[in-house]
């Protein structure tokens, strides 16, 4: 069999297992090149080569895996995000394309002058590595509650050569930390517990559940972060958090009860409300 037939009989299991056709298609392509070690060029210009010796021997296992719904990110061990790959576990979050918004923001707030910077739930570290590298001249400090994800973060963290700029603390958001920043960046749990029926299975069944919840609402972590930054915060610091669907005008009225002024919502490419830029309101 071509490489090409190989990754159509995956495409076809992956929807027949009930994923999406242009994920499904998506999802073969990765795995093939996983397997091969190539890049997308390269399997775009071979695809209709005979497939290497014991292809299917590895391919179809990862095939099989996805289509019990883990991950791609998970089986590959790695997801790409502001252009680094992040290694990936079962004790962290999966990186998702709308948390680059927060990326986005942070560039836009920080001044040229060397910067400290908190990352609070940091999972993966993709927030607080990415910055640290495009920023070399700031200290990123990164908490988590979770023991093995800071393991992740600091592999994370010296794979991209940042690790001596980046401080890992073990502590449940900001407590005890003794640090003036010019912004906090957090990407925290805000699914409502409600809602952990109607989660997709690659999310309920494989991400961990304490970096998911956040309470009846969602916005228990939220809302204890807007009332306890303050100390920790240098002049004219900010604050960018990302939040879920419909949680916009409640993190909003949160904010203000809170003395931060809202300075914009970004949305994601669907439209959605996914980030808020915050400052302290000036007396």
């Amino acid at each position: 069999m071509t490489l090409h037939e190989h990754i159509a009989a995956a495409r076809r299991q992956l929807e027949a297992a009930g994923i999406r056709a242009e994920a499904a298609a998506l999802d073969a392509d990765v795995l093939a090149r996983h397997v091969l070690g190539w890049d997308r060029a390269q399997l775009l210009s071979r695809n209709r080569d005979a497939a290497p010796a014991a292809f299917s021997e590895h391919y179809q296992p990862l095939v099989d895996r996805r289509a019990q719904r883990e991950p791609v990110a998970m089986i590959t061990g790695s997801r790409e995000f502001w252009g680094r790959d992040f290694a990936v576990t079962r004790d962290t979050l999966v990186p998702r394309p709308e948390t680059e918004l927060i990326v986005e923001e942070a560039l836009r707030w920080l001044p040229e002058r060397a910067s400290r910077v908190i990352d609070v739930g940091t999972g993966t570290g993709c927030l607080a590595v990415t910055l640290a590298a495009e920023r070399p001249q700031d200290l990123v400090v990164a908490t988590d509650i979770s023991h093995e994800a800071l393991l992740v973060a600091r592999g994370n963290a010296q794979r991209h050569h940042v690790a001596d700029r980046l401080r890992l603390i073990r502590t449940d958001l900001v407590s005890g930390l003794q640090v003036k920043a010019d912004l906090v960046v957090s990407n925290p749990p805000y699914v409502p517990k409600p809602d952990a029926v109607r989660l997709p299975m690659d999310v309920a069944r494989y991400e961990p559940a304490t970096a998911l919840f956040g309470g009846p609402d969602g916005l228990d972590l939220i809302e204890r972060l807007l009332a306890t930054l303050t100390p920790l915060l240098a002049p004219d610091a900010g604050f960018i958090v990302e939040f879920g669907y419909g949680q916009e005008d409640d993190v909003r009225a949160a904010a203000e009860r809170e003395g931060w002024q809202v300075v914009r919502m970004r949305s994601d490419l669907q439209g959605i409300a996914r980030t808020a830029v915050l400052e302290r309101q000036r007396e």
